[in-house]
């Protein structure tokens, strides 16, 4: 199973995720399981200061051919609405044409999540095609069109691959009304606070981008930066962990619990294990509390069973929520 990373520690005066649930009558348990995820490894060629996997380029944990039969073999078995490739950047996985291919017929929505930057790598153009192929919605992380932010987050030097990137998926059609192919965005904010809304941080988006690069997409998504992984230790070294999770807490928005996105996603880890949310996945917190692999898993988790949870999931629930 999956090494466990670091989690938020009990904070003085905060009051637990599970106590403020019972504070509010809820329960977080699983409905009908729609949305299989797949962190196919931590292996990136960015370290961006957000992440809540701490990958880069030194990891080394990747989805091998062995675990992707096991999990092409499950999706066979099942009937997922949308499947979602993540990771790490999952372009530098060296065997995802061929997961790809395996999957594409088997759901009627495959999406993979992209940092722009490797799919730009020369080795990885035929990866472009492939995609336009088979229709894969790209979901792009492009957290400002300030290049000042989005480096400072990101790494010097990404803002112009990730634009030249944005540009060669338009001219396939990626983004474009009435092309078919859906390219999003994602942003987070640069720092310890919660993002603005997202209808009028996707309009500022569309037109920054439209005015002065040319450039289109279709939806932009804006979540709070999870307190995991290499964020966690941000906010540890800053000083602004305890008010950062205040700030997530005092923001609690118990109608968001219905529609979160672990009541619906089966997330499963670049070896194989079974996780409720990549949140968990990087917290090392297993599905309900159990550790289980993909190769064990013969029907689709129980509904109604109890989703396990830890302090990051403040973040899913603050204001509008993460669903």
């Amino acid at each position: 199973m999956t090494d466990q990373l670091s989690k938020v520690p009990q904070l003085d005066g905060l009051t637990s995720f599970s106590d403020r649930l019972k504070d509010h009558q809820l329960q977080l348990t699983r409905g009908q399981t729609s949305c299989l995820q797949l962190n196919t490894g931590l292996l990136c060629d960015l370290c961006c200061r957000h992440c809540h996997l701490e990958a880069g380029p030194k990891r080394n944990e990747v989805m091998g051919r062995a675990t992707m039969e096991q999990v092409i073999a499950h999706a066979r078995r099942a009937s997922y609405q949308a499947i979602d490739i993540t990771g790490g950047a999952p372009e530098l996985v060296p065997d995802l044409p061929y997961l790809i291919e395996q999957l594409a017929p088997l759901t009627p929505r495959l999406m993979l999540r992209t940092n722009l930057t490797a799919l730009g790598r020369p080795d990885k153009s035929h990866l472009l095609e492939l995609f336009k192929k088979h229709r894969v919605v790209l979901i792009a992380s492009f957290p400002a069109t300030n290049a000042g932010q989005l480096e400072a987050q990101r790494g010097q030097g990404v803002m112009d691959p990730s634009l030249q990137m944005l540009k060669r998926l338009n001219e396939l059609g990626y983004g474009v009304a009435g092309s078919g192919l859906q390219l999003d965005l994602v942003a987070n904010p640069s720092g310890a606070f919660l993002p603005s809304g997202q209808e009028q941080a996707e309009k500022k988006f569309k037109r920054d981008l439209g005015r002065k690069w040319g450039l289109e997409f279709n939806q932009l998504y804006i979540f709070a930066n999870m307190p995991l992984g290499r964020f966690l230790h941000w906010l540890q070294q800053s000083d602004n962990l305890q008010a950062y999770m205040e700030k997530l807490s005092g923001s609690f928005n118990p109608s968001t619990v219905d529609g979160l996105m672990c009541r619906s996603q089966l997330s499963v880890n670049w070896d194989g294990y079974l996780f409720d949310c990549d949140f968990n996945l990087a917290a090392g917190i297993p599905i309900s509390g159990n550790a289980a692999h993909i190769s064990e898993l013969h029907d689709d988790p129980e509904k109604e069973s109890a989703i396990a949870v830890g302090e990051h999931c403040y973040a899913c629930t603050a204001g509008s929520g993460f669903t």
